[in-house]
């Protein structure tokens, strides 16, 4: 249901990927193999049009504990892999200073 396969002239079978991808600020490395990252949604309010942030904890799963706090990393959704993580780590984009 998640991708769809669509054929090519050349006849092959071709998956299309629409996992989302988010980026956001790594505010917890405490436990093993999951980061939780914060994620900011900057959004226009429905009646007022003033643009709101919106922040999301995305439990990742990250495999190789690499990501530490205040992190800027990539994720992607992924199927569940535990009660709360549906993410996954993709890439770290800037190291914490």
């Amino acid at each position: 249901m998640m991708a769809e396969e669509h054929t090519t002239e050349t006849g092959t079978e071709e998956r299309i990927n629409r996992r989302k991808v988010r980026e956001g600020m790594v505010v917890s490395d405490a436990m093993q193999a999951t980061v939780i990252v914060a994620v900011v949604e900057r959004v226009r309010h429905a009646r007022y049009g003033k643009t709101v942030q919106r922040t999301k904890r995305l439990y990742v799963h990250d495999e190789q504990n690499e990501a530490k706090v205040g992190d800027r990393i990539r994720v992607i959704e992924t199927r569940p892999l535990s009660k709360l993580k549906r993410w996954r780590l993709m890439e770290i984009l800037e190291r914490a200073r």
